[in-house]
């Protein structure tokens, strides 16, 4: 089940679809469930220049908005192939490069003391889900011609913070992200299925 859980890290909410296999493990970091967040300081707080500039100083009580999203996607910390769907950097040697020493980059259900509590749960009724859907589906296939909102390939083109989007469908986003007008999909039931 490592890569299943893979699949499962990768991303939640943008599912690709294959005969025999559906991978969905990049979609936590491509997609996460909560793309936005925000904290606040409960004392003041000095963070020391990255480019040795001025520090900057946030009084108590300041507002901290964060974006997990751009966060995820970023290339000095996933590498040059950040912006790629692939859930096997979760089991080869991009773990230990990028994730291992660093694990504060991940945080598609938050980190440290404020780590989401339902976490293993969502992991366990994922891998559950996925695996009876795969027991009794074939194929799954996502349907275009459905989509009651989809981009076509003329539609595609490079985003302001230059992530050259890929997706056909409109990923929106309220507390949690969402496919606008859902994911019409088209399943072939397995022979044999198992009870």
């Amino acid at each position: 089940m490592k890569y299943l859980r893979a699949v499962l890290n990768g991303a939640s909410y943008s599912f690709f679809f294959r005969p025999q296999l559906m991978v969905n493990a990049e979609t936590l970091r491509l997609y996460p469930p909560v793309p936005i967040n925000l904290r606040s300081t409960t004392a003041p707080v000095i963070f020391p220049s990255m480019t040795g500039g001025t520090p900057f100083y946030l009084p108590t009580k300041s507002k901290v908005i964060y974006s997990v999203i751009v966060m995820h996607r970023r290339t000095d910390l996933w590498g040059p192939d950040a912006l790629q769907w692939d859930p096997e950097r979760f089991i080869d040697e991009r773990l230990h490069k990028y994730l291992i020493p660093n694990p504060f980059i991940f945080l598609p259900f938050n980190a440290g003391p404020r780590i989401c509590i339902g976490q293993q749960f969502a992991y366990h009724e994922a891998s559950f889900f996925l695996v009876r859907l795969l027991q009794n589906f074939s194929n799954i296939s996502l349907v275009p011609t459905a989509q009651p909102i989809a981009f076509t390939p003329s539609d595609i083109t490079d985003d302001p913070l230059g992530w050259k989007r890929s997706e056909r469908l409109a990923v929106k986003t309220h507390l949690t992200m969402f496919i606008e007008g859902g994911m019409w999909v088209s399943m072939v039931p397995a022979e044999n299925v198992v009870a």
